[in-house]
This record gives structure tokens, sequence and C-alpha cells, in this order.
């Protein structure tokens, strides 16, 4: 009897671990909102546009401003689903040590990020036509900066926590790390952008990249480990 109950605490009291709902619904949810959003804003003004040039876009994109915010709003959620998966599945296949939680915090701050972008771009696309361009252009920064280099850099905790741990715990093929691992070093390297405006060309990598990259650990992520392997990664 005690070997039993032993046996039992040692497995979870015999139960299969949780590993939560599928992970590719909302990883492929982000994914498809994320490029619905790029192809409506395409016409946005770039970052050194003149607070005139954002203001008389706003004026005559209203409807664009607004359908492009709640398209960002809305892929915000699903990552921030997606983030609680991952962690939820990174737990269950044994890992415990910081990896999965990088990952949690990771996602979290980035759908953080998308949603400040998205509220600064609808307000943004709301000025009325005697708003001070200077105006228009403050709330377009706030919007880029959130929604591209906080972004980034809070994407590449996500990446760096699936990739480290996956590498050490043998989860993922390692292609899949090995290409993870450099994504999460740009989208580090592009908070450079703040500074020097050449490395904004970084931002869209790791953006596009990084859902490309997410949807191939949502599909390649197992739910359980069959043979035993080190979990304190």
């Amino acid at each position: 009897m005690t070997g039993t109950t032993t046996s039992r605490r040692s497995t979870g009291s015999g139960r299969r671990p949780q590993t939560g709902p599928p992970l590719l619904a909302p990883v492929v949810a982000f994914a498809v909102t994320t490029v619905a959003y790029t192809v409506v804003n395409r016409d946005t003004p770039h970052p050194d546009a003149s607070g005139t040039a954002v203001l008389h876009y706003a004026r005559t994109h209203e409807t664009t401003a607004e359908l492009g915010a709640l398209l960002l709003l809305a892929s915000a959620v699903p990552l921030a689903l997606g983030a609680a998966v991952l962690y939820r599945r990174l737990r269950a296949l044994g890992i415990t040590a910081p990896g999965s939680a990088i990952t949690l915090v990771g996602g979290v701050l980035a759908s953080v990020a998308l949603a400040l972008s998205s509220i600064f771009g609808w307000t943004g696309g709301r000025l009325p036509a005697d708003a001070p361009p200077a105006l228009a252009r403050a709330l377009a920064d706030l919007s880029f900066l959130s929604g591209g280099p906080l972004y980034a850099v809070t994407f590449a905790l996500l990446i760096a926590g699936i990739s480290v741990t996956g590498l050490l715990a043998g989860l993922l093929p390692r292609g899949v790390t090995w290409t993870g691992l450099p994504l999460a070093v740009i989208g580090m390297v592009s908070l450079l952008t703040l500074v020097a405006s050449d490395f904004g060309y970084l931002l869209p990598v790791v953006r596009f990249g990084g859902v490309i990259w997410l949807v191939s650990v949502a599909a390649l992520l197992p739910r359980t480990r069959h043979r035993t392997q080190p979990q304190n990664q």
C-alpha cells in the first residue's frame, strides 16, 4: 500500500499532466490578425513623416485607422492566450526553471505592447482637423514605439524562453530552436531603434519572422515527454 501511494504521488496522484487547450488555435489567430493588420495599415505614414502628414492621413483615412487599431488589439488577445498555453505546456513537460516563466512574461508584455499601440493608433485616427500637428506626431510616435521596439524586445523574451528551453530539454527540433535564438537577439538589438532609426529594418524581421517561428513551435511542441529528460531547464 505504501509503495503504491508513493508511486502515485511521484506521478501526480496517478493523473496525466494537464497540458491545456490546443496551442495552434490562439497562435494561428494571432498570425492571421497580424497579417490582416499589416495589410490594412500598409499606407500608414513612416515614423519620420511630419506631424502635418500624419494629421492629414488621420483625417482622410479615419476608417482605416480604426480598423487597423481593432485588428491590432484583436491580435493582442490570442498572443496572451498563446503565452499562457505555452507556459502551461512547458510546465506539464517538466520545465520548472525560468524558461517557462520567461516565455509567459514575454508573451504577456508583448500583448500589452500591442494593446497600447492600438489605443494610441485609434486615438490618433480620431483627431479633428484643427488638432495640432505636433499632437498627431506624438500619438503616432507612441503607437510606433509600443508596437515596434517595445513589442519586439518583449516578444524576443518569449522567443528566447522557448528556444533555450526547447534546446536544452530536447523538446523541439534543433533547427527550430537555433532559428529562434538569432530572432531573439535581433529583437533585443532592435531596441536601438530608439537612438538610431537605421535599426528600424529589424522590427519587421522580428514581427513576421517571429510569427512564422511561433506557428512552427505551436505545431511541433509535444504535449507529453515519452522518455526521461532533464527537467530543470
